[in-house]
């Protein structure tokens, strides 16, 4: 499943006013963070996550670990803030961030 640049380029702007959901620091990638991302994907499709680890390799690496344990696609990275969408067919329009702010963006 991969997104069109249109998509991209609307959720990046959707994305744009999230706040980070799922914050990952130094001590890696635990179950309880793993939860926590796949219960907010499954919530929100759309969501920002803070990487807060100093070096870039490092943020990559586990940004790469995330995306392959729960099955989002990477939308876009800036600095240590990364935003990943996950469609949920059965999602609830009201927590959907793509639901919610899909009529923001002028498409009918």
């Amino acid at each position: 499943m991969s997104l069109s640049p249109a998509q991209k380029k609307a959720f990046r702007s959707t994305g744009h006013h999230l706040n980070p959901v799922v914050m990952v620091s130094e001590n890696g990638i635990s179950e309880g963070v793993l939860a926590e991302l796949d219960r907010a994907l499954t919530d929100h499709e759309l969501i920002k996550i803070k990487l807060a680890l100093p070096e870039r390799d490092d943020r990559r690496a586990m940004l790469e670990e995330l995306v392959a344990a729960s099955g989002a696609e990477l939308v876009q990275t800036i600095g240590k803030m990364a935003l990943l969408y996950r469609r949920n067919p059965q999602v609830n329009p009201k927590l959907s961030n793509v639901k919610r702010f899909e009529g923001h963006h002028g498409r009918h």
